[in-house]
């Protein structure tokens, strides 16, 4: 089992930048993905940013060149750097871990708000 925990979000202007951060309760080099996803009020809850085990990274069209995903395998931490915030990134974002298995573990979310 894998424990995820989100700090990070928070209120910010359009334009401006956050990072969110994920702390796992293990290893997150033995896992075979982590990543972010986001769900807004009334939409389903979508991929934002991921990377496998191989070091493969995969982005949301939406989010290409303005966010950036990476990890610090000695912390077990994985973050997720926002820039150039718009008000459509609003939403409750989630950190997904994937063990080898491929059993699927997520954080409890941490709100963004961008907003002026």
């Amino acid at each position: 089992q894998v424990q995820l925990v989100e700090s990070g979000g928070g209120l910010v202007q359009p334009g401006g930048s956050l990072r969110l951060s994920c702390a796992a309760s293990r290893s997150i080099s033995l896992l075979y993905a982590m990543g972010w996803y986001r769900q807004a009020p009334g939409k389903q809850r979508e991929l934002v940013a991921t990377f496998t085990s191989d070091s493969r990274t995969n982005y949301a069209a939406s989010v290409e060149g303005r966010f950036t995903i990476s990890r610090d395998n000695a912390k077990n931490t994985v973050y997720l750097q926002m820039n150039s915030l718009k008000p459509e990134d609003t939403a409750v974002y989630y950190c997904n871990a994937q063990t080898l298995l491929r059993q699927s573990y997520w954080g409890q979310g941490t709100q963004v708000t961008v907003s002026s």
